[in-house]
């Protein structure tokens, strides 16, 4: 634990982007979760918040007026990455057929369970404060697959008797890889394995 971290046992029950911010204070706020962002799945959770407010340019105190508690500083990362592959379904459909858009949002999806198990800690606490966050995200994960799943079945990319509950269970099942070097690479492998099966028969 940092030193300077305040000894509290309080958990971010809300980490709703505050909306009278001065322009210089929502830079340093969103500095410190992209580095926070990057490091977490790196280093894990508890890497030391005052790196993370080196790497961000700020002071442990900019950082702590932000995110009181590691807790909070998590939670906004981990509704960041919620939100962010969400709304790469929209901008994935935009740009590609239906087939790579899909196999790119499940490959954005390794990035996200690389986050998660960097927070996985952390993440446990929050479940028991603020369970919403959890099934609110998942809803729109299974959405966001299901609308990509459709289109791409519908306009004859990929097989017209998958289920979207069965690729969202392949697609989690990533999370029990062992941690290694070579988690990630195995990851996307299993992402184009995926992808073969759903081609197959179409």
């Amino acid at each position: 634990m940092d030193s300077a971290e305040p000894k509290t046992t309080e958990t971010a029950a809300t980490a709703a982007e505050p909306t009278k911010l001065r322009a210089d204070a929502r830079r340093n706020r969103d500095k410190l979760i992209e580095v926070a962002a990057v490091v977490f799945p790196q280093k894990g959770v508890e890497t030391s918040l005052e790196d993370i407010a080196r790497q961000a340019g700020v002071g442990i105190g900019t950082l702590y007026r932000h995110f009181p508690t590691r807790e909070h500083l998590v939670e906004v990362v981990y509704r960041r990455e919620l939100e962010s592959l969400a709304a790469a379904a929209r901008e994935l459909a935009e740009k590609h057929s239906p087939d790579v858009a899909l196999e790119e949002w499940m490959r954005r999806f390794v990035g996200y369970i690389a986050t998660k198990r960097g927070m996985s800690n952390s993440l446990r606490i929050l479940m028991t404060s603020n369970s919403s966050l959890f099934a609110e995200g998942f809803g729109n994960m299974r959405g966001a697959l299901d609308s990509l799943l459709k289109t791409a079945s519908q306009q004859g990319y990929i097989r017209s008797d998958m289920d979207t509950a069965d690729v969202m269970h392949a697609l989690a099942s990533i999370y029990s890889i062992p941690d290694s070097p070579e988690w990630r690479d195995r990851s996307l492998r299993l992402i184009g394995l995926l992808m073969d099966g759903l081609r197959a028969g179409k």
